[in-house]
């Protein structure tokens, strides 16, 4: 039962990395034509984005280095992509015959 919940707390760190990852490059790239120094700000912005996943990522692969908990924190975090693309995709416009 224990290891349920640590899968599903891992599921979760995973999810909100990825939250963090994608929505942090989603509006840096949406800040970035204004942007005086858009090198710089690009530059900064993943290396803060890896900096604080590697840092989760370290702390949900725990003490004992349990692999099981780390893929299961990266496929939620590619969930996370997947979900964030798709609620963050813009709307298409329609066709009229």
């Amino acid at each position: 039962m224990i290891e349920i919940i640590t899968w599903v707390l891992a599921a979760l760190g995973g999810a909100v990395l990825g939250s963090f990852y994608f929505a942090g490059l989603w509006f840096t790239l949406r800040r970035l034509p204004g942007h005086p120094h858009p090198a710089l700000w690009v530059a900064g912005s993943f290396i803060l984005r890896l900096a604080v996943s590697l840092a989760g990522f370290y702390v949900i692969l725990g003490p004992d280095r349990n692999l099981t908990r780390l893929g299961i924190a990266l496929l939620a975090f590619l969930a996370a992509r997947v979900a964030l693309t798709r609620w963050l995709r813009p709307p298409t416009p329609e066709l009229r015959p």
